[in-house]
């Protein structure tokens, strides 16, 4: 898969399939429409390319930075390589680019700069200035400058099991084993390896703590949660801490994850942690030796579950 960052890179000799979308989370609905995509560019000789925009547009046109997404702008690239497209390019949203109409939105991009034969929109899908594009006048301008039109059902793309909605709520509400059956993969945390208070490392639980960078991804609720991590090429289960320190007096949010039976030094690393299940709410103890026993019966839990469900 050739990545672009914006549609002035994008070139390609052949014609162009196309499929357009934010794509958040990448779940069970979007693998569909995209596979469908694939398939179809392959049969025909055709580039299949997605294009997705980047920040999104209800961050730069509403000035809405409390938006949460699933995914990171790196996350949901590699979960497109992995599906097989040709071309995914990610457009930079800005104002400027906010103010192309339906029409010159089809005549400058989709046909002079992606070269397209086949669109692919879901049933919802609107475009151009003020959302003005819908799928009727889609299929108007494919009539007029020679391309066909798919419009990919609710059916298909939210059926009553997956949406990007419900998946949101899901990992908010702490409901991750949910969450990951809608997604087909387990929901990711990707940040660096920072210091921490040395807390864990004192009561016989050393942490990594990662710092997330992009203040818009999704966080799962407080709480603790079973996980793991390839490290090393190694795949390394722990139990991750999601929360505020009570029994501490800690003030700032912190995402603190113990591996089992690893010790290497990973401060000032980037890693990825899979989030597979939920053990229980954050609490505060009476004691920092209360908090010990709580995390050696956490311990023994999720190593039961691990052999049990993950590794059986």
């Amino acid at each position: 898969m050739k990545i672009y960052r914006d549609l002035s890179e994008y070139t390609s000799p052949k014609k162009s399939f196309v499929t357009i979308g934010t794509f958040d989370g990448v779940h069970y609905g979007h693998q569909k429409v995209i596979q469908k995509l694939i398939n179809s560019a392959k049969k025909n000789n055709a580039t299949s390319v997605l294009l997705t925009f980047f920040p999104h547009p209800r961050m730069v046109l509403q000035k809405d930075l409390s938006i949460k997404l699933i995914n990171t702008i790196d996350e949901r690239i590699v979960l497109l390589e992995k599906m097989g497209l040709d071309a995914l390019i990610i457009q930079p949203f800005t104002n400027e680019f906010s103010e192309y109409s339906a029409l010159d939105f089809v005549k400058n991009i989709l046909i002079n700069k992606l070269n397209i034969a086949k669109l692919f929109i879901g049933y919802d899908h609107h475009f151009g200035k003020n959302r003005e594009g819908n799928f009727e006048q889609l299929q108007a301008f494919g009539n007029t400058f020679n391309f066909e039109v798919q419009e990919i059902s609710q059916k298909d793309i939210n059926n009553n099991t997956v949406s990007s909605t419900k998946i949101r709520e899901a990992i908010e509400n702490g409901y991750i084993e949910k969450a990951n059956s809608y997604l087909g993969y387990y929901f990711m945390l990707t940040g660096e390896v920072v210091k921490g208070k040395n807390l864990g490392e004192k009561i016989g639980f050393p942490t990594a703590n990662i710092h997330i960078n992009e203040p818009y991804k999704l966080i799962p609720k407080t709480g603790a949660y079973i996980v793991k991590s390839t490290i090393n090429n190694e795949t390394v289960f722990g139990m991750m801490n999601i929360g505020f320190r009570p029994t501490v007096s800690g003030k700032n949010q912190t995402i603190e994850i113990h591996f089992f039976d690893f010790n290497d030094n990973l401060y000032g690393k980037n890693i990825q942690v899979e989030v597979l299940s939920f053990l229980r709410n954050e609490q505060k103890f009476d004691s920092v030796e209360a908090l010990k026993q709580q995390l050696k019966l956490d311990k023994e839990k999720s190593l039961k579950i691990i052999s049990g469900t993950f590794i059986a």
